[in-house]
This record gives C-alpha cells, structure tokens and sequence, in this order.
C-alpha cells in the first residue's frame, strides 16, 4: 500500500477540518458512552452529570498535558526556536505520558472537589483510555507519521517522506493492541469488583508493555533517535516508571474493593 490519504477531512474556504482533531473527538465521544454505561450497569454510585463532567476536565488535561509533554520530551529546541508551533496540534505531536500527566492532575481536582478518592476516580476511568487511544493512532496514521522500520510484509506501507521502501504500519499495531486488546482486558477485568487501584494498575502495566514492545519496530522521532544500547527510544524509557508504578499498585496489600464499586446498596 502506498499511503495516499489525506490529512484534512473538509475544507470551506480557508477552514480546514483535518482528521487528527475528528479522531480525537471521537475516542472522547466513545469514551463518555463507555463511561455512561458503566456508571449505570457496574457503578451506580456514580451519576450521569459526575461522567460528563469528569470525562471534560479529562479532555482539556489531555490535550494541554499531551501537547506540553511532547514539547518537553521530545522537540524542547524546537518550540524554543519556533514558540507559535506549539499551538498547531493540528499538525499531530501529542504525547501520551504527557497527556497521561495532565489527566492525572484533572482526577486529583476532580476528586478533591467531589468528595472522592483519587484512586475511585482513576479506577473508573481507566477502562475508557484504550478507546481515545485506538482513535488517536488512527490520526497519526492517517497523518503519515510515526512509521515503523522497513519490512517486506505483505501489509507494508510506504510513506511519503519515509523513503521508497514498505514500513510497518506501527501506527495500527498500536491501535489494535493499545486500543482494541487492552480496552477488552480492563472492561472484562473491571466487570467485578476489584482491589482499589488494580484497575489503574493493570491498565498502566498493560500499556507500557505494548507500547514498549511496538517501539522496537518503530523508527524513534528523528530530532532525538535511540537514546541508549541502539535500540532505546524516549517512549520506552516513559514506560519504565508507568510499569513500575502500575506493576505496584496491582499487587500491592488492599483488602477492601475498588472504591468505584462501594455504596452501591441503598
């Protein structure tokens, strides 16, 4: 396949309505329906207007957080240089850890101000990542960007501006496992009670693996290459303290239920 497709959906006049922003938009919309349903069918202690209002300080964390965490992470110089760029999140550049950051920041507001704890919120809310997630590598795809290394599989894609050989889509690798496998591994985990942070811990170990483990396959940012051994990339070292932290709080000593689960019985 030689990728063809265009990044701007519609454009009227001089207003260009470009994908990345669209897919964006539906992973949140997905992941409200998602959140609307598990408060109605598995936590009733949470109510409707709690989803909506949580899921819109989780949008505006993600967006600030990831577009921040990719200037600092991973092109610093650059937005130095050019400062307006980073405005253009249109162009892509977004990082997950970033956006992982602000959204942890929304939760702690959240969770101040509503009277639960932080771990309730993040339980309830880890189920819906994998969603936004699988929509967001489908914008990059779709941009043409993060490509994976040259291979002479059958599903190689040649990008423009990657050179005339077939690559590896890492982009949809990392939609199917990040999104599609992780999304079916936290909903059935979360279907039952659960130890509190276990939900948030499985779904952070589950991440960093995956995307620890397409990142060999995938060509590094070329503004900062591997960073150790020839084969370490800036989005694996991001992974090491999120397994870490996911790895602890999933086996860590908590008898009692996830709190998304408790006063339920009225």
């Amino acid at each position: 396949m030689v990728h063809t497709l265009s990044p701007v959906a519609l454009t009227i006049g001089s207003f260009e309505l470009r994908w990345y922003g669209l897919m964006y938009l539906a992973g949140f919309l997905l992941g409200w329906y998602i959140g609307r349903l598990r408060a109605k069918r598995v936590c009733p202690d949470w109510h409707p207007q709690e989803v909506d209002d949580l899921l819109t300080f989780s949008m505006l964390a993600v967006v600030i957080g990831g577009r921040l965490g990719y200037v600092l992470f991973y092109d610093l110089p650059h937005y130095l240089h050019e400062p307006l760029d980073i405005l253009r999140i249109w162009n892509g550049g977004m990082s997950f850890h970033g956006g992982l950051l602000g959204v942890l920041c929304a939760f702690w507001y959240f969770a101040k101000t509503r009277k639960k704890s932080f771990l309730q919120v993040s339980d309830f809310v880890a189920p819906l990542v994998p969603q936004a997630i699988f929509f967001g590598r489908l914008g990059n795809f779709i941009n043409g960007e993060l490509w994976g290394k040259a291979t002479d599989l059958p599903w190689g894609v040649i990008f423009p501006g990657a050179g005339p050989f077939p690559r590896h889509p890492s982009q949809l690798y990392e939609a199917f496992f990040e999104g599609i496998v992780l999304s079916i591994i936290l909903l059935c985990y979360a279907k039952k009670p659960r130890p509190a942070g276990t939900i948030s811990g499985l779904f952070a170990m589950g991440y960093a693996l995956f995307r620890s483990a397409i990142e060999c396959i995938r060509i590094p940012d070329a503004q900062l290459g591997y960073l150790a051994f020839g084969w370490l990339t800036m989005g694996q070292v991001l992974c090491i303290p999120l397994f870490c932290v996911g790895l602890w709080l999933f086996l860590r000593p908590q008898p009692s239920r996830s709190p998304i689960f408790l006063d339920t019985k009225h």
